[in-house]
This record gives structure tokens, C-alpha cells and sequence, in this order.
């Protein structure tokens, strides 16, 4: 059984002026997703700027979430480490916390041949009993999981049961599928590319576009999944411009800017990230207001 179908929001960490979290913030953008029906919650992703939040800190916004959420729709927890043993620990946690299911991001700068990759989320896989879904996203870390190396995970390890594909490469992601059969799930991690990757099997996205556009993002997805491509191509083509905005500069510091646009006062960034640069901005807020977002 799928842990979700459809649009799960990588959500962002608000923080305040000294950047502390901001748990009041984190509260609304958590009750704007579900009042738009996001059909679930991944915190302490790469969009949560997870890699500048201590582990105590990580936790707590993790424990935080699944507490505001409350069983209304699917947490994921972002727990991926390039420590193995780190993955461990905060896998455990998270499943401690009442998370539905982890987000395993592989290994960065270790670089781990596709043996380490196996051996890294077996392992992490085995010490949890909620469902892994394994994180591809080799622009990030300069590893990339090979299909076959997914589809042995997901063979050989009763959890590991779902992959967000964020390589890009749509021939790779056919091969995957092709070669899993149906023995693991496949999200999309591009959010220009949902409509592609759901047509070859996919079953949903875990999106930056859906912070801003929650329904939207929702909607897309449930086109695609009733089999509407020409409905759902319509809306991939129209969301295109301001998805290129939302990855003008690297994530999060776009939709940081887009969320603080629409009055969310989400904060700053966590350093080594810096405000938007002002023609990017500007090209943001036209592509919002043209989106109706703004």
C-alpha cells in the first residue's frame, strides 16, 4: 500500500529574524497545505534547509510537525544522512515521533559506489519498521542510484517501498520502472517533470512548487492519476514559468522569497544560503502574478 498518492509538499523551515524556527509560522503553513489539500507532509528536506539545522533541532521541528499534523495527512520525515549511522539515529527518532514514513537521501560528498549505497539503506532500512522511500538527487550529492540498485533495495528490504527520483533523467526513470514491475513506487522530484514521470508510472510528486501552489500542485497530480494527460499537460505547461523561477537560484531561496511575497513571513535563510538576487526576484513576482499567485 502507497504511502501517499498524489502531491506531498517538501515544506520549509520558517525561521525568525536570528534564525531560530519559527514554530508559530511552521503551524500556518502546515494548516494552509492540509485547508489545500496536500496529500502529505515532507519536513526536514532539502527545501526545510535540514543540512543547517542541528539534530536536536531537526527533531524538534520533526516531533513538532507530526504533532500539528495529527494523523491528518501522511508526515515524512527528511532523515537521510551521509553517516550512515547518523540515518540511523534520526530514522529512529522520527519513527519514535510517530513519523509515517522517512525520506533516505543518499550519502553526499562520501560518494558511495552503488555497493555503499546498498549496504547505507539496508541498514538504515533495517533499524526502523516504517516505510523508507530512498531520495535520488545527484546534482545535490554527486551520487546516483542506479535502477538496478533501486530495485534490489526495494526487493531485498521489506521497507523500502517508495524512491523520489530527482535526477532528471527521464531515460533512467523509465529503466527504473521498467525494471521494478510494480515492486517499488516512484515519485517525481522535479516538479517540472510531473506529468512525464506519472505517465511512465509514477504516482506522484514531493514538490517545491506545492508551497505556494498547494491545489494546484494537487490537482495536477490527480489529472494524471484519472488518466486526464491532456488536462494534466495543460497545467504542467502553464505552472513551467514559475517553476523556472522557483529554481532561478538553489532551493530553498526562491520559495522562501515567494512564501515571504505572499505574506507568510517565513524569515531568512540559514547561512551559507543568501537573499534572492533582485532581478530573479523580479522575475518571480511576475511570474506569480501571471500564475495568480501573487
Amino acid at each position: 500500500m502507497s504511502i501517499f498518492t498524489g502531491a506531498a509538499v517538501a515544506i520549509v523551515t520558517p525561521f525568525n529574524e536570528d534564525c531560530s524556527v519559527n514554530y508559530e509560522k511552521l503551524d500556518k503553513l502546515i494548516e494552509y497545505q492540509i485547508e489545500n489539500n496536500t496529500d502529505a507532509i515532507v519536513i526536514c528536506g532539502t527545501t526545510g534547509e535540514a543540512s543547517t539545522l542541528s539534530h536536536e533541532e531537526h527533531l524538534d521541528v520533526v516531533r513538532h510537525c507530526i504533532k500539528t499534523v495529527n494523523h491528518r495527512v501522511p508526515v515524512i520525515a527528511g532523515t537521510g544522512s551521509n553517516s550512515t549511522e547518523t540515518a540511523i539515529y534520526l530514522s529512529k527518532e522520527a519513527e519514535a515521533a510517530g513519523a509515517d514514513a522517512v525520506l533516505l537521501v543518499t550519502p553526499y560528498y562520501n560518494k558511495a559506489t552503488q555497493n555503499g549505497l546498498y549496504v547505507h539503506f539496508k541498514d538504515t532500512a533495517d533499524a526502523i519498521n516504517i516505510p523508507c522511500i530512498l531520495y535520488n538527487v545527484p546534482s545535490r550529492t554527486g551520487c546516483n542510484i542506479l535502477p538496478e540498485t533501486a530495485v534490489r533495495l526495494a526487493k531485498d528490504v521489506k521497507n523500502i517501498v517508495a524512491i523520489k527520483e530527482a535526477s532528471g533523467n527521464i531515460s533512467q526513470i523509465a529503466k527504473l520502472l521498467q525494471l521494478a514491475d510494480g515492486c517499488i513506487d516512484l515519485y517525481s522530484g522535479n516538479d517540472d517533470q510531473i506529468v512525464p514521470i506519472m505517465s511512465l508510472g509514477g504516482i506522484g510528486v514531493i514538490s517545491v512548487l506545492s508551497n505556494v501552489a498547494p491545489q494546484q500542485t494537487h490537482d495536477l497530480c490527480q489529472a494524471c492519476l484519472d488518466g486526464d494527460y491532456k488536462k494534466a499537460s495543460k497545467m504542467q505547461l502553464e505552472a513551467l514559468p514559475l517553476i523556472d523561477s522557483l529554481f532561478s537560484e538553489v532551493n530553498p531561496i526562491p520559495v522562501k522569497k515567494a512564501l515571504n511575497l505572499m505574506g507568510f513571513e517565513v524569515g531568512p535563510l540559514r547561512k551559507p544560503l543568501t537573499e534572492m538576487e533582485d532581478g530573479h526576484t523580479n522575475i518571480l513576482k511576475e511570474n506569480m502574478k501571471t500564475y495568480g499567485i501573487y
